[in-house]
C-alpha cells in the first residue's frame, strides 16, 4: 500500500501540468491571434494524446518503473463565436482517459472542466510594412463533474476553479507573424478524501492551498487564408509551492515549472467553404516536478455563418468587421 501511494503521487505534477494546458490545435483558440468575423459560429472536436516516462523530481530527472509509461487522452469539443469582429467568446469541454503501461493503477475517464474565454481585438494598427494587433483576455473553467482529484496521475483532474487574465500581441508582415502573450490564472483551493496531510509542515485539513500560475508564450510562422504553420514555445511557472522531496510523494500545490515547444498547423479546404483540418505536437524540454512528456492533437472544424451575408471563414487579425 504504500508503495501504492507512493506511486500514485510521485507523478502528480506532471499530469496536472497536462490538465491544465489541455492545448488544442490552431483553430480560433485562447492563444492565437485569430478572430472570427460577427455572427459566425467555429465549431469542431479534437483529439490529443499526451504519454511519458520520465519526470522531474524537484530538478533531478528519473523514471518510474512500477508505472511505465503514463498516458492521457483527450477528447474535445470547442466553439467560438463572433459576437462582433472585435469580441469573441469562446468554449471548450474535454473528455479526459487515463492509463499506466505497468504496476496496478486503474485509469479514469470522464467530463473534466469548462473552460470560456472572452476575447478582444483592442487594438490595431498599421507599423511599417505589417500590422501590429493588442488583445486582451479573460478566461473562467470550473469542473463540470464529481471526480476525485486525489488519484494522481489516474485522477482526471484537480478540481479547481480558475480564473484567467491575459495581454497578446500580434505582427504581421506579409503571411509571417509574431505573436507573444502571458496570462496570469488563479486557481481556488481544492478538497481532498482526507483530514490531514504532509507538504513542508503538517495540515490537519482536507482543504488544500493551490498556488497561481504565470505562463508565456510566443509563435511565429506562416499564415495565409488557407494554411496556418508555426513554431510555439510555451514557459508555465507555479507562483509557489515548494519541490518533491527526495524519493517521497509529490502533492497537487507542488511547485511545477516546464518549458515547452512545438509546432501547430491549419489547413482550411477550398472545395468546402468553412472546413478546416487542424493538428500539432509539443515536447516537454525541461521541467520541475513535472514529466517529459511528448504530445499531439488533431481536429477538425467547421464555420457556421449566421450573417446571411455569405462571409468566407474566419478573419485573421489584421481582417476586422
Amino acid at each position: 500500500m504504500q508503495l501504492l501511494n507512493f506511486t500514485r503521487r510521485i507523478l502528480t505534477a506532471a499530469f496536472i501540468l497536462f490538465l491544465l494546458h489541455p492545448r488544442s490545435a490552431t483553430a480560433q483558440t485562447d492563444i492565437d491571434a485569430i478572430m472570427m468575423n460577427k455572427n459566425q459560429f467555429c465549431v469542431g472536436g479534437t483529439y490529443g494524446y499526451s504519454s511519458w516516462k520520465n519526470y522531474w523530481e524537484g530538478t533531478f530527472k528519473r523514471n518510474n518503473l512500477n508505472l511505465g509509461t503514463v498516458s492521457t487522452k483527450m477528447f474535445g469539443l470547442m466553439g467560438n463565436y463572433g459576437i462582433t469582429g472585435k469580441l469573441n467568446f469562446l468554449v471548450g469541454l474535454p473528455y479526459i482517459e487515463t492509463h499506466a503501461s505497468a504496476g496496478t493503477l486503474h485509469g479514469m475517464k470522464g467530463l473534466q472542466d469548462l473552460s470560456m474565454w472572452l476575447k478582444w481585438l483592442a487594438l490595431e494598427k498599421p507599423v511599417g510594412n505589417g500590422t501590429i494587433s493588442l488583445y486582451a483576455l479573460g478566461g473562467l473553467s470550473l469542473p463540470v463533474s464529481h471526480y476525485e482529484p486525489d488519484f494522481l496521475p489516474m485522477s482526471i483532474g484537480v478540481h479547481s476553479t480558475t480564473l484567467s487574465g491575459r495581454i497578446m500581441a500580434d505582427y504581421q508582415t506579409g503571411n509571417f507573424f509574431v505573436t507573444a502573450s502571458g496570462t496570469y490564472t488563479w486557481r481556488s483551493d481544492i478538497t481532498i478524501d482526507q483530514n490531514s496531510y504532509y507538504t513542508t509542515e503538517l495540515n490537519l485539513t482536507n482543504k488544500v492551498y493551490m498556488p497561481n500560475t504565470a505562463s508565456f508564450n510566443f509563435r511565429a510562422g506562416y499564415r495565409s487564408d488557407r494554411l496556418i504553420a508555426e513554431a510555439v514555445f510555451d514557459q508555465m511557472n507555479t507562483l509557489g509551492g515548494f519541490d518533491i522531496r527526495k524519493n517521497d510523494m509529490p502533492f497537487p500545490s507542488n511547485k511545477m515549472n516546464a518549458t515547452m515547444a512545438g509546432v501547430n498547423f491549419k489547413y482550411t479546404f477550398k472545395a468546402v467553404d468553412g472546413l478546416s483540418l487542424v493538428g500539432g505536437g509539443n515536447y516537454t524540454i525541461t521541467g520541475r516536478n513535472v514529466g517529459q512528456a511528448t504530445a499531439y492533437d488533431i481536429g477538425v472544424f467547421y464555420i457556421l455563418d449566421f450573417s446571411h451575408k455569405g462571409k468566407k471563414s474566419a478573419q485573421q487579425s489584421s481582417k476586422t468587421n
